[in-house]
């Protein structure tokens, strides 16, 4: 067996960022694999399951695992008209994304053709982790020519949407990996097509969702303006470009997450090859899930959680996962953007500020209302 040399590393955050060293050993794991060229880690880099997550990697060989099971996870972002803007008001009137849409409801419109693969399970749900709805109003404008060409202005109202393909893409790792485990795809071409129809289905998933949360808040369902994935591989220059928590930067206009306590940033990406033509999704985790738990209960009650440092409100109805997302786990949004910005991969373009954050069907502000009748 031939020896190869690890492939190289390159981690695009500065000295004062929170960088797991857990994070970069995985980095480098990684770039040791058979036919890795290239690894970027962005400023959002942090351990994952199998491979890091905030990281693009570049190889001659097609690994699925790279990618992970949410394939097709993404943000997009859709303008959303309203009367009123009273937080306290909406949050109530968000629909249970935990479930299916009816099949009489009207977001089904949204639907152009046959869903990919056929798939409805799960269709029109937003599912758990770090995935999540948001009402948010356009904060500060940064480039105003961008902004205008995206047809946003400070103080309008947008729907911000991050989930996946939900089982789709689970059913898609777990048939490779009970018959190749951490290895390379034995088809290439059939993991693509079967990776691809995630990817859209993915897409498709989003746009539902915003449509039922547009029409359960009075408003009619908009296209968006900005919809990239950030868990997928492509083809590109002849090589197979994994991206697993981490955007495409080759030009396009990318919602990099902050929390549900903090700014959101859309961006204008122009990260090169050095960087695997990526930039980061999000603020990135700075603790653990357990840690969080952990942290979480002895400093703050779950009241003082559902009302953020912004003053925004979070629909959860999942304690556990309430401290799990808490805003003080995740690392300093505006450092991730300001790494990116020093090592020319992105323009910031206008920032967004939480007014409701959907995280996981909560009962308890219905029932309350209910019983004031």
């Amino acid at each position: 067996m031939s020896q190869q040399t690890s492939a190289t590393v390159t981690v695009f955050a500065s000295p004062a960022s929170w960088i797991e060293s857990d994070a970069v050993d995985q980095c480098h794991q990684v770039a040791a694999l058979d036919g890795m060229i290239h690894v970027a880690g962005m400023p959002d880099l942090h351990p994952g399951k199998g491979a890091p997550i905030g990281a693009a990697m570049a190889s001659t060989v097609l690994y699925p695992l790279l990618v992970g099971s949410d394939i097709g996870c993404g943000i997009a972002v859709f303008p959303i008209s309203l009367k009123r803007v009273v937080p306290e008001k909406l949050a109530l009137r968000f629909p249970d994304l935990d479930e299916m849409p009816d099949a009489d409801d009207p977001a089904w419109d949204v639907l152009d053709g046959e869903v990919p693969g056929g798939h409805l399970d799960g269709l029109g749900t937003v599912g758990r982790g770090n995935h999540f709805v948001e009402l948010a109003r356009v904060g500060a404008v940064l480039d105003a020519g961008h902004a205008d060409r995206l047809g946003l202005a400070a103080g309008d109202t947008v729907l911000i949407v991050h989930s996946g393909s939900r089982g789709l893409g689970e059913q898609i790792l777990r048939a490779h990996t009970e018959l190749h485990g951490a290895g390379p795809a034995a088809d290439p071409a059939g993991y693509l097509a079967e990776h691809d129809r995630a990817v859209r289905w993915g897409s498709l998933n989003r746009r539902l969702i915003a449509a039922r949360v547009a029409r359960a808040l009075g408003a009619a369902p908009t296209e968006p303006v900005v919809d990239q994935c950030h868990n997928l591989v492509e083809v590109r220059d002849g090589h197979y470009l994994h991206r697993k928590g981490a955007a495409p930067g080759d030009g396009r206009d990318v919602l990099i997450a902050g929390t549900r306590g903090t700014p959101s940033y859309l961006v204008a990406a122009h990260a090169g090859p050095d960087a695997n033509h990526s930039v980061a999704h999000g603020a990135g985790r700075k603790m653990s899930r357990s840690d969080a738990l952990r942290r979480g209960r002895a400093k703050h009650t779950v009241e003082e959680l559902r009302r953020t440092p912004v003053g925004s409100l979070v629909v959860c109805g999942d304690r556990q996962l309430l401290f799990e997302e808490a805003p003080t786990a995740y690392k300093r949004i505006e450092q991730v953007i300001g790494d990116l910005v020093d090592h020319a991969l992105a323009t910031p373009v206008v920032t967004t500020v939480p007014l409701v954050t959907y995280k996981t069907a909560d009962a308890a502000p219905r029932d309350r209302r209910r019983g004031r009748r």
